[in-house]
């Protein structure tokens, strides 16, 4: 069986920490930021973990 291919657009969004969960950043970032608060502005600038939820389908596209 041929070797499993990295799904480029999900290697660009994830990293993979050193004991093996999933990094990921905050969306709504992006635009429309007059209306949401600097704590909230804040609190997107900061990374996150992939829920248990998504878990097992992230980790298939980076394998």
């Amino acid at each position: 069986m041929p070797k499993m291919k990295t799904h480029r657009g999900a290697a660009k969004r994830f990293k993979k920490t050193k004991t093996g969960k999933i990094k990921r950043m905050r969306a709504y970032k992006s635009h429309i930021l007059t209306k949401k608060t600097a704590k909230r502005k804040r609190r997107l600038r900061k990374s996150d973990v992939v829920s248990a939820a998504d878990m097992k389908r992230v980790k298939k596209l980076l394998p």
